[in-house]
């Protein structure tokens, strides 16, 4: 992928702060998607190392699943990517929508 001055990114800084080139980047057909998997996809899409489309390809993803990890890391960080913490989000989400209905 090219970053603003056309150049073909190839490298880019990971979640943890370490180095992240498309070789370290979690296996296509991963099955157990961790926090720390998560957010090495987060970063490269967010650093120019993946597209979209090229993510959603590779790791077998609906936009609207990449896009809640986008957000997830957003607002909690890595953290937030945890499949308790996704839960708990959720179930605070459906509180929240049934208050305002009632």
């Amino acid at each position: 992928m090219l970053n603003a001055d056309n150049q073909i990114v190839r490298k880019v800084v990971g979640p943890l702060g370490e180095v992240l080139t498309f070789d370290k980047l979690p296996e296509p057909g991963t099955s157990r998607w961790v926090a720390r998997r998560k957010a090495e996809v987060v970063a490269a899409v967010e650093g120019g190392l993946l597209s979209v489309p090229e993510a959603c390809a590779r790791y077998q993803l609906s936009l609207e699943e990449l896009v809640s990890w986008q957000r997830a890391v957003e607002r909690d960080g890595i953290s937030g990517l945890r499949a308790s913490k996704v839960q708990q989000n959720r179930q605070r989400h459906e509180r929240h929508n049934r208050r305002q209905t009632a």
